[in-house]
């Protein structure tokens, strides 16, 4: 998303407006995501260490579709979310 933001030319107001997004949240997700950036050499590729695996994008026909996603997330904790 930031580098669609960089790449558009816009302010961000008319970012945050074209995407739906407050301008609050647009700046707080960026300061943190900047410092996270910072100390990424640190961890080493912590993903790779946590078994992270990138989905990538989830088509279901432009949010019409239904969505079902469950996580288990250890200690008997699961995380079920549904759209649609």
């Amino acid at each position: 998303m930031f580098d669609r933001f960089a790449a558009s030319g816009l302010s961000i107001r008319q970012f945050c407006d074209s995407e739906g997004l407050s301008k609050s949240s647009f700046e707080r997700w960026r300061g943190l995501l900047a410092g996270e950036a910072s100390s990424v050499a640190d961890r080493g590729d912590a993903c790779a260490r946590a078994g992270f695996v990138d989905a990538g994008l989830v088509d279901v026909g432009g949010g019409a579709g239904r969505l079902e996603l469950k996580l288990d997330l250890g200690g008997g904790v699961v995380l079920h979310l549904v759209r649609g």
